[in-house]
C-alpha cells in the first residue's frame, strides 16, 4: 500500500510545483492549477445529467485536456524546457481546433451568442453555465502567470477561451 496522502509536508503553507519545487499555497501557479482542478470537477457535475453520448465523450475529452494543462501550469519557468521535452499530455494547437470545430457545430445549430444569459433553465443547463464561469475564472488566473514571470504558450489561453465559448454554447443547448 502506498504512503498515506496526507504528507504535512503542507503544513507550513507551502506546496510543491511539479517538478519539486516548493512555493506557497497561494501562488499564482497554484491558484491557476486549483482554478483548472474545480473546472475539472464542475464537467464531473455536469456527467451525471448527460443523456447524449457524443457529448459525455467531449466532456470526458475535456477533462483529460485539463489534466494535461495542469500539469504544464504546476511546472516552474525554470522546468519549462524539461516539461516540454518530457512524454507528458500536452494541450496542442489541434486541441484547440477540435474545441473550435465544436462551436462551430454548436453554431450551425443555431445557437449563437446573444446577450446575457439567465442560467437556471434546467440542472443541465446550469451545470454548464456554472462550469463556464469557472472556467473563465481560470483563464484569468492563467492570464496573470506572466506578470509573476511564469510564461503561458498560446495556446494554454487559447484552449481556455474557446472552452468557456463552448460551455456557454452547451448550456443555451441544453435550455433549448
Amino acid at each position: 500500500m502506498s504512503g498515506s496522502i496526507a504528507t504535512r509536508t503542507g503544513d507550513d503553507g507551502s506546496t510543491s510545483l511539479l517538478y519539486g519545487q516548493r512555493v506557497t499555497k497561494d501562488h499564482p501557479q497554484i491558484e491557476a492549477v486549483g482554478a483548472y482542478d474545480e473546472l475539472n470537477v464542475a464537467l464531473g457535475a455536469v456527467k451525471p445529467l448527460l443523456t447524449d453520448a457524443a457529448v459525455r465523450t467531449l466532456v470526458s475529452g475535456l477533462q483529460n485536456n485539463l489534466v494535461a494543462l495542469m500539469g504544464e501550469v504546476a511546472c516552474a519557468e525554470a522546468d519549462t524546457t524539461r516539461y516540454a521535452d518530457s512524454k507528458f499530455a500536452k494541450i496542442s494547437a489541434a486541441d484547440v481546433s477540435t474545441l473550435d470545430a465544436a462551436v462551430a457545430a454548436l453554431e450551425a445549430r443555431g445557437l449563437k451568442f446573444d446577450g446575457w444569459a439567465t442560467p437556471g433553465a434546467n440542472a443541465l443547463g446550469a451545470a454548464f453555465d456554472n462550469a463556464r464561469v469557472v472556467a473563465r475564472r481560470a483563464e484569468r488566473r492563467l492570464c496573470a502567470l506572466p506578470a509573476h514571470g511564469r510564461s503561458v504558450r498560446p495556446e494554454l489561453r487559447q484552449f481556455t477561451n474557446r472552452l468557456a465559448d463552448l460551455l456557454w454554447l452547451l448550456a443555451r443547448q441544453a435550455e433549448q
